[in-house]
């Protein structure tokens, strides 16, 4: 099973003198269980590539797939197909509506017509995942919360929606290291007990290389590059230099110090990972020197 576009286009007020084409020729499958990182420089076409995910844009032209259904039909297997692609938008506050935390991470799960005992256990669920105890946060407006707390909750609504296919754009914005590192922990989490496939979009290279096991580098509404991300990161520099991406600080330094003559393993995503590459690398004196500093 999969989401699948097939020679996707889509453009932006057509016909019109505001005509823009902001994906051309998409071609591409995220089968289920993949953890799938998506970048590219500001107005590359991630965001409007992921909301085809779960119809909230419908191609100019081509088709998308949800498991082999078509987003564009008006049946009931094609809005249940919708429906299995959860998403968290960029900007949390236009998700919110209701007026009390609990009340909005109940709505999806109130249109699937679960008993009010399953619904409140997946709005507890949903706000423990975020980390905003239920105590103290259910009976809060919204509205009254800091921009990383709306985040929580907008995220929370769409767990709470257990869905088949998880999208995030930008999941972490405008939250702290802590509360960032707490909610990505959760989700990997949760994708290695296989609850959900992830699609995450983010301009934080530190987070996809450390998450995702596919990256796909989107430049002017293409596909520019889709394979491994140390792959990516290493071997096809250039061409991300060229979408206008840095490489993660990591991938970078190992290969500054290559390219500074040191035979150094580039294949490091975490800064441990990567100063014991360092190390090893380093001459027996030069290690020797390091330990007896220490």
């Amino acid at each position: 099973m999969s989401i699948q576009l097939s020679g996707v286009e889509y453009t932006y007020g057509a016909n019109t003198p505001y005509e823009k084409q902001a994906l051309r020729n998409i071609n591409l499958e995220i089968r289920e269980g993949e953890f799938v990182g998506i970048i590219g420089h500001t107005g590359s076409g991630k965001s409007t590539l992921v909301q085809h995910l779960n119809g909230l844009l419908l191609p100019t032209k081509g088709e998308a797939r949800v498991d082999g259904i078509n987003l564009a039909d008006k049946t009931e297997a094609a809005r249940q197909a919708r429906h299995s692609v959860g998403m968290a938008f960029q900007y949390p506050e236009h998700q919110l509506f209701e007026e009390t935390i609990a009340a909005d991470i109940a709505f999806g799960p109130k249109n699937l017509n679960l008993s009010e005992e399953k619904i409140e256990e997946r709005v507890r669920v949903a706000m423990h995942f975020v980390g905003l105890p239920y105590e103290d946060f259910a009976e809060r407006s919204p509205f009254h919360l800091s921009g990383g707390q709306q985040r929580r909750v907008a995220i929370a609504g769409v767990i709470a929606m257990h869905p088949k296919y998880l999208v995030l754009d930008e999941p972490s914005a405008g939250l702290d290291p802590i509360g960032r590192q707490d909610i990505f922990d959760r989700i990997r989490e949760w994708h290695e007990q296989k609850r959900f496939t992830v699609i995450l979009v983010s301009h934080n290279m530190e987070d996809i290389s450390r998450l995702a096991s596919r990256v796909i580098v989107m430049n002017k509404g293409e596909i520019l590059l889709d394979g491994a991300p140390l792959d990516i990161f290493i071997r096809r520099r250039a061409e991300l230099a060229q979408a206008g991406v840095e490489a993660p600080p990591v991938s970078r330094l190992l290969a500054l110090l290559k390219e500074r003559g040191l035979a150094v393993d580039e294949h490091a995503v975490e800064p441990e990972d990567a100063a014991a590459n360092i190390l090893a690398a380093l001459p027996a004196a030069g290690r020797k020197v390091k330990t007896d500093a220490r």
